[in-house]
Formats: structure tokens, C-alpha cells, sequence
């Protein structure tokens, strides 16, 4: 059995989670707060950042990306024409654009700003940067998030999924990161239909199934969060 290390608002984790899913693997989930800084989480990875896997064997493989291409790598084949990440280089780059897309840019711009201002900082003591959250950030990530639901709509009205005509790492980290924004009430779902249409399609797999039913103490999500005809 594999062991994630995650947070369950962290929206790097919950991508992990959902291509996990997809693989048919049902990991050992180890909650950390990576503000906490735990020698022993720091030990299996020293930039103390969640999603953290572990395999049976002792392996550790830190990152989404990285965990995300260990996995294509190590069971990709066997998920035939499946596979989360395409067989062609043209393909493999489109994909790898995309998840970059997400991962970094949409994180940096808007989920990462929400989760650390409306989640952890409830968390944190004051010399952890703990307190009031910072509504100017709050609200710098609720303008971004439109072109970025526009840029989804766009890609998903030329495309069947985001990066072609099947699902893939993209999708899924797409799908983890607006997750916590809905999560937290934050997406503008008015903004794009084509974009919302999309992400039903994605939210209604059975790998999100699991990520429907978090739940962080003294938050409460968004009343649509896990409806599937919202």
C-alpha cells in the first residue's frame, strides 16, 4: 500500500488523489500541516511541502508533478488508452503544459493564496504567521480565478477534455485546484458555462468521490460543493 502525506485543502494533494483514483489505488492518507514543519515529515522530504508518497518499499517521492510522472512511469502502461499522460511527445507535451498550468501558475495565483488565508491560517499561532487573513490576497485570487475558468472554457469548447480527446494529468490537477476554491464558495460559476459544464463532468468520477467528502473542523463548504447537478 502506498502512503500519501497531504493536507485535505491542499490542492497539490487532492490532484494526486484524484490520478490515484484513477489508477484503482486506494492510498494510506497521513494528514500533515506543513506550517507545523515535523522533523518527521521534513525528513521525508526537507522542502516540507505536502503531497509527500511513500511506497511499500520505502520509496519517497515528493511533489505532484514528480509523484505524477513516477506514476506513468512506474503504471501507466497498464492503464492502456487510459493512460493520464499520451503515449505521443506532442501529446505528452500538451499535458505537461497544462499541468504546469495548474500546479504552478493557477496555485500561486489563486489557491494557494485561499488555502493559506481561509484555512490554515485558523491554524497557525502567531509566530507560525498565524491571524486575520489577508482580504486584499483573498481577493487578488477571487479576480484571478476568472480567466483562468475562461481559459478552461476555451480549451474544453475546441476539445473533449482539456488536453485532447481524452482525460488526463490535466484534467485532474485542473479539477483539484477549483476544487478548493469551491470548496471554500470562491468560483464564479456564472463566469463560463462551458468551463462548469466541464468540471461536473470531472467531479461526477468516482476517483473525486472521496475528495467530496473532506471536511475540515470549523469549515463549513460551499452548499454546491458536493452537489453534482449544481
Amino acid at each position: 500500500m502506498v502512503t500519501l502525506h497531504h493536507h485535505p485543502l491542499c490542492p497539490q494533494s487532492r490532484f494526486v488523489r484524484l490520478f490515484l483514483g484513477e489508477y484503482g489505488i486506494n492510498p494510506q492518507l497521513v494528514e500533515e500541516r506543513p506550517f507545523e514543519r515535523k522533523q518527521e515529515f521534513l525528513l521525508l522530504d526537507p522542502a516540507g511541502e505536502t503531497p509527500v508518497l511513500v511506497e511499500e518499499n520505502g520509496t519517497v517521492v515528493p511533489g505532484p508533478g514528480v509523484i505524477a510522472e513516477y506514476f506513468d512511469e512506474t503504471r501507466g502502461l497498464a492503464l492502456g488508452k487510459h493512460r493520464l499522460l499520451p503515449e505521443d511527445p506532442a501529446g505528452r507535451i500538451e499535458v505537461r503544459r497544462l499541468l504546469n498550468w495548474f500546479v504552478r501558475k493557477f496555485y500561486s495565483e489563486v489557491s494557494s493564496w485561499l488555502v493559506t488565508e481561509k484555512v490554515y491560517k485558523r491554524f497557525m499561532s502567531r509566530d507560525q504567521g498565524g491571524g486575520a487573513p489577508d482580504m486584499a490576497l483573498i481577493r487578488a485570487a477571487r479576480a484571478n480565478i476568472h480567466y483562468h475558468l475562461r481559459y478552461i472554457g476555451y480549451l474544453t469548447a475546441k476539445r473533449k477534455w482539456l488536453a485532447g480527446d481524452h482525460l488526463t494529468y490535466a484534467d485532474l490537477a485542473a479539477a483539484a485546484h477549483i476544487s478548493v476554491a469551491d470548496f471554500l464558495g470562491d468560483v464564479p460559476w456564472e463566469e463560463d458555462e462551458t468551463a462548469k459544464l466541464w468540471y461536473a463532468r470531472v467531479k461526477s468520477r468516482p476517483a473525486f468521490r472521496p475528495l467530496l467528502a473532506d471536511r475540515v473542523p470549523g469549515i463549513a463548504p460551499a452548499t454546491v460543493y458536493a452537489d453534482l447537478d449544481f
